[in-house]
């Protein structure tokens, strides 16, 4: 005898399908979007550098990990949303019920693809992104030194150096070695200090961003007021730091920021400065934050859940809404969070992981009250809310009709009333008329049926309607002990009214 349950690996796979489905449609939509916001600061890089279409992919490519990190958590609690809005507006899911599948039963699934998803933007955040940022300053480095490289030729002044021109007479095509070099050097200085030397190169430092001119046998002329310095030497260095237009949507690419750091340079860093400096402190909240980000990102893409089912068929999906409002609130309180981090003596730890937690609590109440076919908002706290409200809001609009000198007792009172109303509890609203009367009535907790002149016929509890016994029954549902002598004195009546 098997001892453990059959999977649903049917019903799984179906419900993945139609997660994934919108996941990637959101997905595409917002990253095309982030890609034209980035595209207008990216054009000054490329028409600077006169990048080709083979380099730009690639030199574009590195910015995709950083918006895949904001863009991956919004688009799976879209793909939530829109999937579980679809299958409630359709009916699918109260057939789910009506089959004794509970919102528990479908948690796996969705519970796999959130942590799917979670784990490709863990990848990101921890791998991708410090690679990428590493991979991009080398490639912007590269590409300017091929400029430079291109616009130095042979028995040409070149200027693509800004305040040193380069003047080469032969260039050896096979070692990139230079012959009878002369450059002129204005860095710093209104009269220039003239350099020639037999034979030169240049080579490049991706780290320091700068290429070096290395010139032999040659001498330096340096004019010095009515005077002229000459140098003779048979190896000498010219440093010059490249000026590379990099300024990205407001961000230095080339710049050695701490985002580059790999997991394990953060944790040298912190290790070497402290926790309490503020190098140390830094590093702390990019290593907090590379961690936060993906477990906020599997916890948004379970609260499009509860949100999701809140779709009904014939009323509009309020779940999209919802959903968008609560991704802005959390960035919001993450974004303050790493403030405080950064700014205060507060734990790091504690200022970050501060969203995930209060997230995380905020979808497992919901999916509880999704679960129990209860409003989102638990009673305690709508009615502390409507409490507040009528406290409130009655002494502001007498204010306000001070003010403008308008009538609002009516308005005051309409809106108490709506709030009383919205705050009932599920058995208050619902009463006898809330199913179709002549139906099958059905309680999904207690899997029985009522039918028309049973006591039980119209309790609150009955959330479901069959069209007759027959369809309950094949349902799973069971009638009442009520209902079943009520079956069989309608079954004498009509064996007595049969012709013998």
């Amino acid at each position: 005898m098997n001892r453990f349950p059959r999977l649903p690996l049917l019903l799984y796979s179906y419900l993945a399908t139609e997660i994934l489905a919108p996941f990637f449609a959101s997905f595409l939509i917002m990253n095309s979007v982030f890609f034209l916001v980035k595209l207008i600061p990216f054009l000054n890089v490329v028409l600077e550098l006169n990048i080709g279409f083979t380099d730009f992919l690639r030199l574009f490519s590195y910015l995709f990990p950083n918006m895949f990190l904001y863009s991956m958590p919004m688009a799976a609690m879209m793909g939530m949303i829109i999937a579980f809005s679809r299958l409630s507006s359709d009916t699918e899911i109260l057939a789910f019920k009506a089959n004794g599948i509970s919102i528990y039963t479908i948690l796996p699934p969705v519970i796999m693809v959130s942590m799917a998803i979670a784990g490709i933007t863990g990848y990101f955040s921890v791998k991708l992104i410090p690679t990428g940022e590493i991979a991009m300053k080398q490639l912007l480095f590269q590409l300017a030194k091929e400029k430079i490289d291109k616009g130095i030729k042979e028995n040409a002044f070149t200027e693509a150096l800004g305040d040193v021109v380069v003047y080469v007479q032969s260039i050896d095509n096979t070692t990139g070695q230079w012959q009878n070099v002369w450059v002129s050097d204005m860095r710093d200085q209104t009269v220039p200090s003239i350099t020639m030397a037999k034979s030169g190169s240049m080579v490049g430092d991706s780290r320091k961003m700068q290429v070096t001119i290395i010139l032999e046998n040659g001498s330096l002329n340096r004019p010095d007021g009515t005077y002229t310095q000459t140098v003779t030497f048979d190896r000498y260095q010219i440093n010059i730091p490249l000026h590379i237009p990099s300024i990205i949507d407001g961000t230095d690419v080339t710049h050695q920021a701490i985002s580059s750091m790999t997991m394990e340079q953060l944790q040298q860093t912190i290790s070497q400065f402290g926790r309490e400096s503020k190098e140390g402190r830094e590093a702390l909240v990019h290593f907090h934050k590379r961690l936060v980000l993906p477990v906020g990102c599997f916890i948004l893409s379970l609260l499009g859940l509860p949100l999701g089912l809140q779709a009904r068929a014939g009323r509009s999906a309020i779940g999209i809404p919802l959903g968008l409002g609560g991704f802005i609130l959390y960035y919001v309180l993450f974004t303050i969070g790493k403030n405080i981090a950064e700014e205060s003596s507060h734990s790091v730890w504690m200022a970050m992981w501060f969203p995930n937690l209060v997230f995380f609590v905020f979808t497992v109440i919901l999916l509880r009250q999704t679960a129990n076919e209860r409003p989102l908002i638990p009673k305690v706290l709508s009615h502390a809310w409507a409490a507040l409200i009528t406290r409130v809001l009655p002494p502001f609009m007498e204010k306000l009709r001070a003010w403008i000198h308008l009538p609002v007792k009516k308005l005051i009172k309409k809106s108490t009333l709506n709030l009383r109303q919205y705050n009932k509890t599920p058995e208050e609203l619902l009463g006898p008329g809330h199913l179709t009367v002549g139906t099958v009535h059905g309680n999904v907790k207690s899997m029985a049926c009522h039918v028309p002149g049973c006591e039980s016929y119209s309790c609150r509890q009955c959330t479901i309607e069959f069209k007759n016994m027959e369809i309950a029954l094949q349902a799973g549902f069971t009638p009442c002990n009520s209902c079943k002598a009520i079956l069989e004195k309608q079954s004498t009546l009509a064996s007595d009214k049969t012709p013998q």
